[in-house]
């Protein structure tokens, strides 16, 4: 599906929250939550430096943490959209569509972990009613920038020496 200007606008707000991660030296993924109007939740990648990972703490699931937090007078759960500077992975991905989440949209895609791909007929109910609308490729080019940047600093080991790196190194 094409993109509009408003998915660049929000997009660019996810950029924004994958820049601070990486100014703290984590990995680069920012995502916001909105409702149409407005950003209604957002999180930033967190845990991804040093020696010890935490696989957990993706900034899908800070963003939807953020949003079952502080959402109290929630609007339709189908009428949000979450945008993402990286392909959500299986883990994220599932949780945006058990949130009831329908629309995905994200920047860069993730060729070692990327789950938006996953066939959701062979899944319960719970994850296919209705199909998530997935749109890519928005600003992705700024997304792969803030990647490389990451990468290139040698003090970042995160994914160092794995399928990604080397996906996001030789892409043009």
């Amino acid at each position: 599906m094409a993109f509009t200007q408003q998915d660049e606008k929000w997009m660019r707000l996810a950029l924004e929250q994958a820049q601070a991660a990486l100014s703290k030296g984590e990995f680069p993924v920012g995502c916001v939550i909105t409702d149409g109007e407005e950003v209604v939740a957002s999180g930033s990648r967190i845990a991804s430096r040093g020696g010890s990972f935490n696989e957990l703490d993706h900034a899908e699931i800070v963003a939807l943490r953020d949003l079952s937090e502080k959402r109290i007078d929630r609007p339709e759960k189908g009428n949000l959209c979450i945008y993402s500077t990286l392909e959500p992975c299986l883990m994220c991905f599932g949780a945006i569509l058990i949130a009831g989440i329908r629309r995905i949209v994200y920047a860069f895609e993730d060729a070692m972990g990327g789950g938006t791909a996953c066939g959701l007929d062979m899944t319960g109910p719970l994850y296919r009613q209705p199909e998530p609308e997935i749109t890519a490729g928005v600003l992705r080019e700024e997304s792969l920038s803030l990647m490389r940047r990451f990468f290139s600093n040698p003090e970042n080991r995160y994914l160092k020496d794995t399928l990604f790196e080397r996906y996001t190194l030789g892409c043009s």
